[in-house]
């Protein structure tokens, strides 16, 4: 059909994508809306089309979706930190359920497994305890908050407007962070505009001030701050750890991270520990973690218990097995299960992850866990004794082919594979499918308000019965 930029059309919302966005059709052609509900009626205009689907911005609700809500967030439309606020919590469950389903009957190419209703996140608001949050030294406006001012007037603090890396909206309160975390991040705004170092540009690549991360323990209350910078401007920082310090005694530590590249991320080659001891300690369950500035840490603390209680069980350790844990992390798995193993052997490429997960033993008093860093398809090919249950926790991305021959190779009697990604997990799992049978999924969401999913697989292996 002919579609162009900027053409204007009704349409009806059909149901909600993998990506977040809703899903709607005009002629036969995918029309993908941000912003739009299933049962949604919008007045919308076309912003991109390519040959097989395009897209387009909202203009106006015409018949709002019966699970359409209003959101309580002061910086919604606009920000990038929410793509769901806007619908009951309740629909997005029965929402990211379908799309699994929908991932493994498209992607996997395999019908009638069963997926578990989601399991809900103990907390709907105030539930991450990491947040990213990006300096820019121009502060873009969402149209509803302009008035008299522009673009561009004083820098801001917060996060980015949806696709795209160039626009950061000013943020004065995140209702995913515990609420004190808000009171934090304004104490910091003002004492970074008091110091007349320049915030960096997202264009220009120049500037002091590039990132803020707070992290905060959900089991003992205290925060660390993060703040990255481009450089070292010695003396700079250290007012700022001074001054927060004294405001707020709940901070047990203040790292400084330098990222002297142009790359928009939040970690850096070096750190200095202002003060404190440059990491939180949390538990999840019986187990104590600890969390340094630039480990990994499941930002839902709450939820993560369901998530490793889940894999415990998918799991079925009696005692006796020997089990295989890959893209380990910081060892929360394997710390999670060791007390229903014989023996735990994790990998991991993050020679970082790996200390902590030592670590993490150590603090535990855990003993039947060992840690080994490296390429995982390397490892695995280096592996004498056949694991009885492989654990399987990859990154975003998936694993690599090579990974899921060599995991196949092994013949463990179960395993169990954890996403985050349903679109990836489709993949991976078609590609272990042939030798294992998939027996139930149980998704888990770790991240409400947005379309993200946390999936666990339970498998068993065709071959040993």
């Amino acid at each position: 059909m002919s579609m162009g930029r900027g053409e204007i059309m009704d349409l009806s919302v059909e149901r909600m994508s993998n990506g977040g966005s809703g899903l709607a059709r005009c002629d036969g052609m995918v029309v993908f809306v941000p912003g739009g509900i299933a049962g949604d009626r919008l007045r919308v205009a076309v912003t991109r089309k390519k040959k097989e689907y395009a897209e387009a911005r909202i203009l106006e609700v015409l018949s709002p979706s019966p699970f359409r809500i209003k959101t309580p967030c002061i910086h919604l439309p606009g920000c990038g930190g929410c793509q769901w606020q806007h619908i009951d919590y309740g629909a997005q469950l029965a929402f990211k359920k379908t799309i699994v389903e929908e991932c493994m009957e498209r992607v996997a190419g395999i019908k009638g497994i069963p997926v578990k209703d989601v399991i809900p996140s103990p907390r709907e608001f105030h539930y991450r305890n990491k947040m990213e949050f990006s300096f820019s030294d121009r502060k873009w406006l969402p149209s509803f908050q302009r008035g008299d001012q522009r673009d561009g007037e004083g820098f801001a603090l917060g996060l980015h407007v949806p696709g795209t890396f160039s626009k950061v909206i000013d943020i004065e309160e995140c209702i995913l962070l515990p609420k004190q975390g808000s009171s934090i991040l304004q104490k910091i705004k003002a004492l970074v505009a008091r110091t007349g170092i320049p915030v960096y540009g997202l264009k220009s690549h120049k500037g002091f001030w590039r990132f803020l991360t707070l992290r905060h323990s959900n089991t003992f209350d205290n925060w660390m701050v993060n703040v990255v910078t481009s450089d070292e401007v010695w003396g700079s920082l250290d007012p700022i750890a001074e001054d927060l310090g004294r405001e707020f005694p709940s901070i047990s530590t203040f790292v400084h991270t330098i990222n002297s590249r142009k790359a928009a991320i939040a970690v850096g080659e070096r750190e200095r520990v202002l003060s404190g001891e440059g990491y939180l300690v949390d538990k999840i369950g019986q187990w104590t973690f600890r969390v340094s500035a630039s480990s990994f840490f499941q930002t839902n603390t709450g939820a993560a218990k369901i998530l490793y209680d889940t894999v415990a069980n998918f799991a079925g350790l009696t005692g006796s097995e020997y089990v295989l844990d890959l893209y380990s992390g910081t060892g929360t798995i394997p710390i999670y299960l060791s007390d229903g193993a014989a023996g735990i052997t994790g990998m991991e490429i993050n020679d970082k992850a790996v200390l902590d997960a030592r670590i993490n033993c150590e603090t535990n008093r855990v003993h039947n866990c060992r840690f080994v860093c490296g390429d995982i398809k390397s490892l695995l090919e280096g592996i004498k004794s056949k694991p009885s249950v492989v654990i399987i926790d990859p990154p975003r991305s998936g694993m690599h082919k090579d990974v899921a021959v060599a995991i196949a190779a092994l013949q463990p009697g179960r395993m169990v594979y954890v996403s985050c990604n349903p679109a990836t997990m489709g993949r991976d799992l078609a590609l272990l499918s042939s030798s294992y049978e998939i027996c139930e999924i149980q998704p888990v969401d770790m991240f409400p308000h947005t379309h993200h999913v946390e999936c666990v697989v339970r498998m068993k292996s065709r071959l040993q019965g």
